[in-house]
């Protein structure tokens, strides 16, 4: 008699954990909440799904942002090679781009979507809520539905996803259900998340809603301690500032905000002394306009309200009346534009959550409860996060490759 298994989650990480176990020989059934599986992963990457990162096991760690010793032996066991040698084997050619992102050469997440779910083919997937994982004798015996059906089986795997993005499925069931199994839930918060501003700040912010930076670099600071700089593209919403640079240097940002602000450098290419110079050559060209007529060749004209503004110059001012003074606040403004972070948005719009199942209390080898035998993890649910370039979803295939791998081993 076949072996049964539930994997509560349709997810990455478990339908990753599916197709293992069923080509152990395993019969496994899939609990989806949603209508259909793999729902998030069709809005990763922009719709484009950064399905990996092309790079080394021990490079994938080192973007780990919570314990990442804890994958030391997953991502050994199912690398970013792996990821990329399945997904190939599935029909879904691959391409590597900057940073070593890795993306189906169609650009569509709906093919890493199909592939997961030809990969979990011989599954049986219902599409219930899980309510309750059922024990008897410190073993798992099945999953009980919310509308009271009882899935009986040997071994159980969850892999619940976090809280971000609920309209996808992932509504912390699975913290729930973890914590009324004695495990303790590390508080779940959000990562790879849009910045708030306030004050003056988020009125700059919301005139330029919509405006799109590129080949900028961005600092974030908390208090003096510079956390994080990168050079790319940002957006201004009407709540503050997101795109990929904020979302990475969200990531790196522990507290809730107020003592942190970001520094943008506009002219990342020039330093200040190259800058006051090309703004000299500039402004000679421009010497009978007005100073409010001085910078669209300097800054996108979404920005140049909000830039004349701080710049503090009376904007009627001719160009050749610029002092040299002036002409280096341009400069420092041009180089230094900060804004005060008030904190993160919410954490049902973030990429990622962090927290989670705590580790201390999973094998990390099998991704098995060290309290409730038979009972496996895998995927957003355990307190391990990563940066952005494809690292959140390797952890979930690896995490989930090795609960299906391990799942009623010799049992």
């Amino acid at each position: 008699m076949l072996k049964r298994v539930v994997v509560v989650g349709g997810g990455a990480a478990g339908m990753l954990a599916a197709g293992t176990a069923a080509g152990r020989g395993l019969q496994v059934t899939v609990v989806e909440h949603s209508q259909r599986t793999c729902k998030k992963i069709l809005v990763t990457g922009k719709g484009r799904c950064n399905v990996t990162n092309n790079c080394t096991p021990d490079e994938v760690l080192k973007n780990v942002r919570s314990n990442p010793k804890f994958l030391y032996s997953s991502m050994e066991a199912f690398s970013p090679a792996d990821t990329m040698a399945l997904m190939e084997s599935l029909g879904v050619p691959l391409k590597t781009e900057r940073g070593r992102r890795v993306f189906p050469v169609s650009d569509r997440a709906a093919d890493i979507a199909a592939a997961l779910q030809r990969y979990a083919g011989d599954c049986r997937v219902v599409f219930a809520q899980a309510k309750t994982v059922e024990t008897a004798q410190g073993a798992v015996c099945g999953v009980r539905l919310a509308d009271g059906q009882l899935l009986e089986a040997e071994g159980v795997i969850l892999a619940t996803g976090g809280l971000s993005y609920p309209g996808t499925g992932s509504t912390g069931d699975g913290y729930r259900m973890a914590q009324e199994l004695g495990h303790t839930i590390v508080p779940p918060t959000a990562s790879l998340v849009a910045l708030t501003v306030g004050g003056s700040a988020r009125e700059e912010c919301r005139a330029m809603m919509g405006l799109s930076l590129r080949n900028v670099r961005l600092t974030l600071f908390e208090g003096d301690k510079r956390l994080y700089t990168e050079q790319g593209e940002m957006l201004f919403t009407h709540f503050g500032v997101s795109g990929p640079l904020v979302l990475s240097a969200s990531a790196y940002l522990r507290g809730k905000g107020g003592a942190a602000k970001i520094e943008i450098d506009l002219k990342p290419a020039l330093d200040e002394e190259t800058l006051y110079h090309r703004i000299g050559r500039d402004f000679e060209k421009l010497a009978g306009k007005s100073a409010a007529n001085s910078l669209s060749g300097l800054l996108p004209s979404g920005m140049i309200p909000v830039m004349l503004a701080r710049w503090e110059i009376d904007q009627s001012k001719r160009v050749n009346q610029i002092t040299r003074e002036e002409r280096r606040a341009l400069v420092g403004l041009l180089k230094h534009f900060v804004i005060p972070i008030a904190g993160k948005d919410d954490i049902s719009r973030a990429v990622v959550t962090a927290g989670g199942v705590s580790v201390r209390q999973v094998n990390p080898r099998t991704m098995e409860s060290k309290l409730v035998k038979n009972l496996h993890f895998a995927g957003e649910l355990l307190d391990v996060d990563a940066y952005t370039g494809g690292y959140n979803l390797q952890i979930a295939f690896a995490t989930g490759h090795a609960a299906g791998s391990y799942i009623l081993e010799d049992r």
